[in-house]
């Protein structure tokens, strides 16, 4: 049983030596900058929508769709980006915004990093 606790402990001490923590602090943003739908679609051409709200200071409510998906997550933005379940929202910007998104393919199981751009409406 000891043996199990110092590969834990080994392990622990690996991972946390290797995580790049960011400096950066949280900074109140632009709310005009990020409230609103930002419609965009895959290479596939498979259409999705981030909805943008209640942005204040730093913090905002995301609601993203593509096709029968529907995702609701509180964000913190941070560099002007935010992560919201499998995907990255980064605005590049105005008005445009980069969104990676890991694909799972059900049949195989296999991912991918999809990546699209979204405009603000």
């Amino acid at each position: 049983m000891g043996d199990i606790y110092t590969i834990l402990q080994s392990n622990y001490v690996a991972v946390g030596a290797n995580v790049n923590y960011s400096r950066t602090p949280y900074v109140p943003v632009d709310a005009d900058s990020y409230q609103g739908t930002w419609s965009g679609a895959y290479a596939d051409n498979t259409k999705f929508t981030v909805q943008v709200s209640n942005v204040v200071g730093f913090r905002a409510k995301v609601r993203y769709q593509s096709g029968s998906t529907v995702k609701y997550q509180d964000v913190l933005i941070k560099d002007n980006a935010f992560k919201f379940g499998d995907s990255k929202f980064t605005l590049t910007k105005i008005g445009t915004a980069q969104i990676k998104t890991v694909m799972t393919n059900p049949a195989t199981g296999g991912q991918s990093l999809e990546t699209a751009y979204a405009k603000q409406s």
